[in-house]
């Protein structure tokens, strides 16, 4: 059963703008495995937090750092989810996400399903 859906959009160039004038963003935003990763995949994976928390209800009570979204090659991209954001995940009995990245044109784009069996 479906329990939410989030979609977010990011525009590359901004988002980089963004980090560039508050550099102590990157590492409240990322998990250190993700901030290695090149400008235009960085905008998607903020794009898929901000996805996930849509698909979650949206509580402002969730940390960037507890999802981490990984590239899985030849297949979906996958997240871990720890802390606050697998304690919501549990509230509302969700036990996987369907997610979907896209970044082309300088847009980064992300779109997450929550479910529960």
């Amino acid at each position: 059963m479906i329990v939410g859906v989030g979609i977010d959009v990011v525009d590359v160039a901004r988002f980089l703008a963004t980090l560039d004038r508050a550099p102590g963003l990157r590492d409240r935003l990322f998990t250190a495995e993700e901030r290695t990763l090149p400008p235009a995949s960085l905008a998607a994976r903020f794009a898929a937090k901000e996805a996930i928390a849509k698909a979650l209800g949206a509580p402002g009570t969730m940390r960037w750092q507890d999802a981490t979204v990984h590239r899985v090659v030849g297949g979906a991209p996958q997240v871990d989810i720890t802390g606050t954001v697998a304690a919501r995940a549990a509230e509302l009995g969700v036990d996987r996400f369907h997610l979907s990245l896209s970044h082309d044109a300088g847009i980064a784009s992300a779109v997450a399903i929550a479910e529960r069996d």
